[in-house]
């Protein structure tokens, strides 16, 4: 397997990853024995509370120190440790092939990351691409021998089309069953705004990261002078004269959008990362996502 998943990364990068896990800071309830915690009362390692005995319980779960003490009988119970769902949603729209390497090129990377994470940890995993639409994608998936076919859809995916970025987000709430970790990757660049569609994945109960990912140049343009822009995703031209004033105000713009992005997201309690495809990408994963609480390990 180590050879196939090198079509995105070194085996002494693959190394380093499975050392790490995704995090997830809130519980959700899980479907087979994994490395995540259940809201489930069980019987695995870690304690969480009592409850009466009743006739007909295990008695290997009493507590005989309390019953010493107290002359109760109560019983020891656990949380259950489960797999966790996760769902990684790649903007795959036009705006995002650009640069070099590409947006789309650096998120897909990130996703691919992210993806043999979950999997090697025993999570579930669901990779979908969205530009106009919410495409069907890969369902919940499980376990190590499922990195190939993830990394061979990723592989097949190419960039184009609008972006309908509340329309995509809140199909996948509309659409999946049981909520879980959904992991975001996106430059934003959608005209029609992000609110709607990630106020439906908080109302439908995801844990949502978001990772807004640009090229430098969109951050810190060093094009002057007389210049025809034509719109990416619209195909709408525009002729202007790039002064020093412009650019300032552009610059202004751009970080006031991020800055609401940002504000936007904690205010609802999102995790929001942005980086730039200048960042190395080994860096992103193993560092700053670290940092920010989105793996572990």
């Amino acid at each position: 397997m180590a050879e196939k998943a090198t079509f995105f990364f070194e085996a002494e990068f693959l190394r380093k990853l499975e050392r790490l896990s995704l995090l997830s800071r809130r519980v959700f309830t899980g479907q087979v024995k994994g490395e995540k915690k259940s809201p489930r009362r069980g019987t695995s390692v870690e304690f969480a509370d009592y409850r009466n005995y009743v006739p007909g319980d295990d008695l290997r779960y009493l507590d005989w120190n309390i019953y010493g003490r107290l002359d109760r009988l109560l019983l020891k119970l656990f949380v259950e440790e489960e797999d966790l769902r996760v769902y990684l949603l790649l903007d795959r729209s036009r705006s995002m092939d650009f640069g070099a390497p590409t947006k789309f090129d650096y998120a897909r990377r990130v996703a691919a990351a992210l993806a043999y994470l979950a999997l090697v940890g025993l999570d579930r995993v669901a990779v979908r691409a969205f530009a106009e639409t919410l495409e069907p994608g890969l369902p919940l998936l499980r376990g190590r021998g499922n990195v190939w076919p993830v990394f061979e859809y990723l592989s097949r995916l190419q960039p184009g089309g609008e972006t309908r970025l509340s329309e995509a987000l809140t199909r996948q709430a509309q659409e999946t069953k049981r909520p879980g970790l959904c992991i975001l990757l996106s430059d934003f660049l959608d005209p029609q705004g992000y609110q709607r569609g990630l106020d439906a994945l908080v109302g439908r109960g995801f844990e949502v990261v978001v990772i807004q990912v640009l090229d430098a140049e969109e951050l810190q343009p060093s094009l002057v002078g007389d210049l025809k822009l034509v719109d990416a995703e619209s195909g709408e031209e525009r002729e202007i004269t790039v002064s020093e004033s412009l650019l300032r105000a552009y610059r202004r713009n751009v970080e006031e959008f991020c800055a609401e992005l940002q504000t936007y997201c904690h205010g609802r309690g999102l995790t929001y990362l942005r980086t730039t495809t200048a960042q190395p990408f080994e860096i992103l994963v193993l560092t700053t996502l670290r940092r920010r609480g989105v793996v572990g390990g």
